[in-house]
């Protein structure tokens, strides 16, 4: 089967960060699918594995973690889908990724495509979805069906890929929406997907979010990174949550966060996979849900670029775009 791999961990101006390559078809067993993709999408966390390092791989391995495709094979042990059913996914970090005509992965956290999408569209949600999904909803505790309507959340790098789906999963629970964005196309783009108000996280966020009459708000998303950690602990009342999705090295004080008997939340979309966890199916059953949400017309795709086909050239092309911080919403290769 054709692929893109890497075998050195190289700056993405390198023509050598990926390449195009022919791999073994692999075979479908357990409660596995091969899946024939047929597009996918690329996320930070694709950066962050293909970042500069002096591992050199012996055998070509293929990134990506996010994908649409068709059922080619089930193995024996599958009970939820059947040959030439339409799916998308996220998949599992430990294992070989979606830059391949053909993928296998984990019946349990897989979905029905939605059948209003395109395999482009539809190959631009499922790794944000399932983050922004769990964040709120299973880490923070929202009540999905509005049992939490008129609640704030303040939603820190909304414009990105999980923000753009966070917003409208907070919409849909019916929160009162604070994003934030930097630039004017990151500030429409928020709005159209349903933010309330918008402030700009490139400036103090405290007095921003006070001068819109927030003295405090109830939940707090940081989905960029953790430099904001400050402002969260200021903003977030007590006995409120916050979840973060990006990992850190520097300090983060607690004290704020003790005094106001305030949670942190770790948010990470391949613990349930990574770690073969009880309730894997749980992410089967999310993108059940939004699946319906999306062919119902509560949820959008945001796939904001499609780069066609799937190759190295492109593959690099796409990592050069999520590398300069500045995409909004999501980069799609798609076909073979």
């Amino acid at each position: 089967m054709k692929a893109v791999a890497l075998t050195h961990y190289l700056p993405i101006d390198n023509p050598n960060a990926f390449l195009d390559v022919e791999l073994p078809k692999p075979t479908a067993q357990g409660a596995d699918l091969l899946v024939s993709v047929k597009a996918v999408s690329i996320n930070p966390v694709d950066t962050k594995v293909r970042s500069p390092k002096p591992t050199v791989e012996d055998i070509p391995r293929v990134l990506g973690w996010d994908a649409s495709g068709v059922v080619e094979a089930v193995g024996p042990d599958v009970t939820l889908f059947k040959v030439g059913d339409e799916v998308y996914y996220a998949g599992d970090i430990t294992r070989s990724g979606s830059n391949a005509e053909f993928q296998l992965v984990d019946e349990r956290i897989v979905g029905c495509k939605p059948k209003s999408l395109s395999f482009a569209e539809a190959a631009a949600l499922p790794l944000t979805t399932i983050t922004a999904y769990e964040a709120f909803f299973d880490r923070l505790g929202i009540d999905r069906d509005g049992a939490n309507k008129g609640q704030s959340v303040l939603i820190i790098g909304a414009g990105g890929g999980v923000g753009s789906i966070a917003i409208q999963l907070a919409k849909a629970a019916g929160l009162v929406i604070i994003a934030t964005a930097s630039r004017p196309e990151t500030e429409t783009w928020v709005k159209a997907l349903g933010a309330d108000h918008v402030v700009n996280h490139h400036q103090p966020m405290v007095e921003q979010v006070r001068a819109l009459g927030f003295h405090q708000v109830d939940h707090i998303a940081i989905l960029n990174d953790m430099r904001h950690w400050d402002t969260a602990v200021e903003l977030i009342r007590p006995q409120g949550g916050i979840v973060t999705i990006d990992g850190t090295d520097q300090p983060m004080a607690m004290a704020g966060m003790k005094a106001k008997s305030a949670s942190l939340h770790w948010e990470f979309m391949f613990a349930r996979a990574m770690h073969k966890t009880p309730d894997m199916i749980e992410q089967h059953r999310l993108l059940s849900y939004v699946a319906n949400e999306v062919d119902a017309g509560r949820i959008r795709t945001t796939v904001s670029e499609v780069l066609t086909p799937i190759n190295a050239e492109n593959i690099r092309a796409a990592h050069a775009l999520i590398e300069t911080g500045t995409a909004k919403g999501k980069i799609v290769v798609e076909g073979f």
